[in-house]
């Protein structure tokens, strides 16, 4: 629980707000009227499920249900949207591609099994619980490929890339991941109180105000990012 609020926070305020201090984000229509708002509303039904201190059968049904929706909206808006544009030529055959993918698939289970295993042993012999451990250390970890992805696309300009990959990521983590650790849980996965007092609330918090940011004028300016950045440096 505490990487997936964790990674959450990460991404908003450090990944959204250092790539804003590089060049202000644009942020496209489409993601304004749709991903926003879902990710606001995942927020929402990460907190209200929490209520009781734990997340359900009931409640891994549901988010995986809603990330199977959202998946499927979100295919068929790329289908409509790229017969729209020109076609481009593949960098790689169908083959590789799936190869590649696979392998990387492959590599980063890998990667990320011995990166927890460390990090924790780490965090414990520093005196942290388990709780600090996965809203820091494991969540800036997990978010690694974030920050390479959005730093990357504000450095070469393609700016809706750098706010689309928060935005999905976030709401990936909240329907996919908690809902799938909630089954391997056995329907049982105990929120601590301390996250469910102070960070899920902060991680709601940063959703919302990520809207009327981004709406007021369709993008993040450098000194917002600088907000955002040191926000979760006072946070950390």
């Amino acid at each position: 629980v505490g990487n997936v609020v964790g990674s959450n926070l990460f991404n908003v305020l450090l990944i959204l707000g250092a790539s804003a201090l590089i060049v202000p984000l644009a942020v496209s229509r489409q993601i304004l009227r749709v991903d926003v708002p879902l990710m606001i509303c995942a927020s929402i039904l990460c907190l209200v499920m929490a209520v009781d201190g734990r997340y359900g059968w009931s409640d891994g049904v549901l988010m995986l249900l809603s990330f199977t929706a959202y998946v499927v909206f979100t295919v068929r808006e790329g289908r409509r949207q790229a017969a729209l544009d020109q076609p481009e030529t593949p960098a790689f055959s169908f083959g590789m591609a799936v190869l590649l993918v696979v392998g990387g698939l492959a590599l980063l289970v890998l990667g990320a099994h011995y990166f927890v295993e460390g990090a924790v042993a780490l965090a414990r012999s520093m005196g942290m619980s388990e709780a600090v451990i996965g809203l820091t250390i494991v969540a800036a970890g997990t978010s690694l490929p974030e920050v390479a992805t959005s730093l990357t696309a504000a450095v070469r300009g393609q700016r809706d890339i750098a706010v689309g990959n928060v935005v999905g990521s976030n709401i990936f983590n909240v329907l996919l991941i908690l809902g799938v650790a909630t089954f391997t849980s056995g329907g049982r996965l105990e929120v601590p109180p301390s996250i469910l007092r102070f960070d899920l609330p902060l991680m709601l918090a940063s959703a919302i105000a990520l809207a009327p940011i981004a709406m007021a004028r369709g993008f993040l300016a450098r000194w917002e990012g600088g907000f955002f950045l040191a926000a979760y440096c006072a946070y950390v």
